[in-house]
This record gives C-alpha cells, structure tokens and sequence, in this order.
C-alpha cells in the first residue's frame, strides 16, 4: 500500500481517529465520539471506513460498546500528523543513552514520513541537541525495554547486578518504574529478599531474566518515582557526609543554590535549615560545603577530618590571596576564573553504605566570609 496514496485519501477526522485507535487502548463509542465531536452514526461510518482501508478495528464488548485497533502482521502505515512526527525527532535527537539506535530510528523516520514533513524533521535534527554528560552510561534499549514490559506486566524479573566497586551478585526483584536522571537509567524496585526498595542503574545490570511469577504492585513511599529517586539520593551514606545547620531558611537555600542540588535541605525551625550532604567523592562533598558556606548566612559544620582539611586549606589560600593579590603583570601568577562547578551525585549514590568516612572531627561553627568577626579564617 503507498503511504502517500493512504495519507491524501483521509480527511483530518479519520487520522484524528487513527492517532487515538493506535494509543493501544480500548476506547467507548461516547469518547471517541466526544474527542472527535461527532455523532454516533459518524463515528460508525469513520470506524467502517478505517476498516475498508484495511486497518483491523476490533468492536469491544460491554455495557456501552467500544473500538481498539487490533495488531496484525500487515499494519498499514503509520501515520502521524505534524505535531507527532516533530515530537518524535525531538525525542530521538536528545535521547540519553542509547544514541546511536536513536540515530538509526531517526534515518528510518525521516525516511518513512511525507515529503511535507520532512524539511521540519531535518530542521529539528539540524538545529537541536543536547548537552551530555561527560559520566553518561550507554544503555542497551532492549534492557530498558525489556525492563519496561516487566513493570508494565507485574512480573518478577532476576538479574546479576554489578555494584559500584564492580562486585556482582544475582537479584530477584518487583520493578516499579524506570527513571532517566543524571546521565543514567534507574530501575526502582522492590527487592523481596531485603523487604526494601532498592535502585539499580540500567547498565549495571546483565542477564536480565523475567520469571513466571506474578505480584500485585507495591506503593512507593512517595508518588512520584522521580521524586522517590532523588530523595533517596539525598538520604543515601556514603564515604563522606556532612551535615551543616545553617541561619536561612530551607526555601531560601534551595533557590540561591544553582544547578542539581546533591543533598537533602531540611527546615529545623523559623528561619534556620539543616543541609545534609553525602558522597563518595570528597571534591563533590567539599565543593557543595563551600558552595552553601557562601551564601553568607551564620553555620554550623558537622563534618569529617578530610572535609575539615580541605576548606581550612582553601580558606587559608583565601585570605593568603586577598592580603597579597598576585602579580596583575605577571599572567603566570594571575588567578584564572573557576570552571563550572556543576557536578552530581554518583551513579551509585542510591548503594547504601556502612563507611562512615573515618568519623568527626566535631563541630565547627563561625560566620561565612565578611562576618561580624572580619575574619574568613574563623570559619573552621
């Protein structure tokens, strides 16, 4: 069948009709005749005319009656109107993760789509992108298909899963939900063996098995899975934690903080807040102290030695460098302006961890640089 032919030969209510029929769902006659807004009588003559063109339209029994498009071996051609095929390239254009079968998909789009539509599809390829992440991960689209049908089926799935220090162990798991964030695909789950909810990045996974068994899905603790997944992050313990109690309010500091925040910002009273960092990486975890620091607001600092260590040292460098400015003449000695300081939690950041990160050195507490005390070195 030629697609042009097809395409020229449907008036807009009939594609309008096709494009709801092909959601995948079962629709009544009184929807379908409100969406279109049409009669019954109409509606019956457009589902017998879709049928005519060899499109599988199945009557759905019950009390009111309804249409679903059956699948069949010969699907005619899809059809999608000009907003659909634009949001499709868009969508293939800044994929993460899995670029190169995104390429493929888009060449056999751009190949498939009328020659009216093709120039805004090539605009959207030739103007459009994405900004990726130097630590992105590759994921093998199978996989997060295959995981998708899994939570969309209720099926229990195994798999081996390879943690962060590369050890591999076998997991049977409920999933619930897939969730791009940060550069990586996650896959929330409820691991029966620990009772627990756990989140396992997509590319760690391998031999991924589905199972015969069946479960009635489980809640998560919060409703949205985006927001149970940074959450947790935020609440996760890894190598070097820091808590500061700091003399602004919670909303206050999450709007003056640029960029993905990695950790949790809590409120402990009218006008104060506690913010809580937690990471593998000692640069991120100082970073982020320093960042909250500068906001200006009196603190106090529950960290370990290494964080204590490195922010004395800087605020050392600091007061060094404010008493005695380098050299304008001399380039060498000149201080360049800081990179981007952006930065995110690990891939693993949802492991739990039992490392403490070598314990306290106590509490230090004092004002942020330009404080009442006129000193940057009585921050620590």
């Amino acid at each position: 069948m030629d697609a042009n032919s097809v395409r020229s030969d449907m008036p807009q209510r009939l594609l309008r009709l096709l494009s709801l029929l092909q959601g995948g769902r079962a629709w009544s006659g009184a929807e379908l005749a409100e969406r279109l807004g049409v009669s019954a009588r109409t509606l019956r003559r457009d589902v017998d005319r879709l049928r005519s063109l060899h499109y599988e339209v199945e009557g759905t029994t019950g009390v009111a009656g309804g249409y679903r498009l059956a699948p069949g071996r010969d699907i005619p051609p899809l059809l999608l109107d000009d907003e659909e095929a634009v949001a499709i390239g868009l969508g293939l254009v800044t994929v993460a993760g899995a670029e190169e079968s995104a390429l493929r998909a888009l060449a056999k789009l751009r190949r498939a789509l009328p020659a009216r539509l093709r120039p805004r599809l090539a605009a959207v390829e030739g103007t459009t992108t994405a900004v990726r992440r130097p630590d992105a991960s590759t994921v093998n689209p199978c996989s997060v298909a295959a995981l998708g049908d899994a939570c969309r089926g209720r099926v229990v799935v195994d798999f081996d899963y390879r943690d962060r220090r590369g050890a591999a162990e076998e997991r049977r798991v409920e999933p619930h939900h897939l969730v791009s964030h940060g550069g990586h695909w996650y896959l929330i789950a409820h691991d029966a063996a620990r009772d627990d909810w756990r989140i396992f990045r997509v590319d760690r996974i391998e031999g991924l098995r589905a199972t015969l068994r069946r479960f009635v899905p489980r809640e998560l603790p919060v409703s949205d899975p985006a927001v149970f997944l940074t959450r947790r992050f935020a609440s996760a313990t890894h190598l070097h934690t820091v808590s500061l109690e700091v003399e602004l309010p919670a909303e206050e500091v999450r709007s003056r903080v640029y960029g993905p925040f990695p950790g949790a910002v809590e409120a402990v009273g009218e006008g104060a807040c506690r913010v809580r960092l937690s990471a593998d990486s000692l640069d991120l975890v100082c970073q982020y102290t320093a960042v909250v620091i500068a906001l200006g607001a009196r603190f106090s600092l529950d960290a370990p030695p290494a964080v204590h260590e490195r922010l004395r040292a800087a605020v050392g460098s600091l007061a060094d460098g404010t008493a005695a400015p380098p050299d304008a003449a001399n380039p060498a000695n000149a201080a360049g302006p800081a990179g981007p300081g952006g930065a995110a939690v690990a891939g693993g950041a949802a492991e739990r961890s039992g490392s403490s990160g070598g314990g306290r050195a106590g509490r230090a507490s004092g004002e942020a640089p330009g404080g009442r005390d006129g000193s940057a070195r009585s921050m620590l």
